[in-house]
């Protein structure tokens, strides 16, 4: 479904923009760095931790995982769909400070087995909705740094969702890499998921997440990214199912092209490499952002 989405929509832009592409890299290379290539430019991916802007975004995501089949000590793979709702809005302090606040609501679609679900069917709901308020500076053209806090509710329904309520502290800094073209970076996140409150009975959860994301502007509005997502963990919670040990490391990458300047689609992988702590078997994203 999103190899298809992306099929669909990627090519349209093509004629819709004849020459946008070298207009557009013309006005990041005179505006230069962060205000030109990221957050007023068109390529603007809306992953950029440090470069916030006011936009909604839908994403879809595939993901499978281990779970705890129908007999005591026996695994299954665990399918889950979520459409995810995103709004960010960000408000200028004056120079060189902004604030930016973001919701996300899920809409999901899992099959596990549980006690009181053992005929593994799917269950569909509302997930974890999340607030996350965010402080950022640019520095200069080249450098931006930032801090932030998620709170996340126990809105879902049982099976669906952890039932805990989260908090996540976030740190990350931001480099413009005009040296490879106009509109990369390189950023580094870390973020801390920690569970102070909800179902007794739910694992309690507690993990390091590290984001280190490279995004390369290609020509005619394309981009490629490593690490499109904070999917790095290290776990220091209870374990899941499948669990050997604390780290998980994938391969995760995405391509994607600005449509036009409000409009941008993109496509994600991925695949572990290390996961003795299992995030995900396998996981594909498809985002489509919207600016306002």
């Amino acid at each position: 479904m999103s190899a298809l989405a992306f099929a669909i929509v990627a090519p349209n832009e093509a004629k819709a923009e004849p020459g946008a592409s070298s207009t557009g890299q013309a006005a990041a290379s005179s505006a230069g760095g962060e205000n030109g290539g990221q957050d007023t430019g068109q390529d603007n991916t809306g992953q950029d931790f440090t470069s916030p802007q006011n936009l909604f975004q839908l994403r879809y995501q595939y993901k499978t995982a281990p779970g705890t089949g129908s007999l005591k000590g026996t695994v299954r793979t665990v399918t889950t769909d979520t459409l995810y709702l995103r709004s960010d809005f960000t408000f200028d302090l004056g120079s060189p400070w902004k604030v930016v606040f973001r919701t996300d609501l899920p809409f999901v679609a899992k099959d596990p087995i549980s006690s009181d679900h053992p005929s593994g069917d799917y269950l569909y709901g509302v997930g974890d909705a999340d607030f996350q308020a965010a402080l950022i500076e640019q520095i200069n053209q080249r450098w931006a740094v930032g801090g932030g806090l998620r709170i996340i509710a126990p809105t879902g329904p049982d099976n669906i969702t952890s039932g805990k309520w989260q908090m996540m502290p976030i740190v990350g800094a931001r480099a413009m890499l005009p040296e490879l073209s106009a509109g990369s970076y390189f950023q580094g996140v870390v973020r801390y998921d920690l569970s102070f409150a909800g179902d007794p009975t739910g694992k309690n959860i507690s993990n390091l997440q590290l984001w280190p994301m490279l995004n390369i502007s290609l020509p005619d509005h394309w981009f490629f990214t490593l690490y499109p997502s904070a999917d790095i963990r290290v776990n220091y919670g209870d374990p899941v199912t499948g669990q050997t040990g604390r780290l998980f490391l994938p391969f995760d990458f995405s391509v994607g092209r600005s449509l036009s300047k409000d409009f941008t689609v993109s496509l994600e992988f991925g695949v572990p490499i290390v996961k003795d702590y299992p995030v995900y078997d396998f996981k594909t994203t498809t985002r489509l952002n919207m600016k306002f």
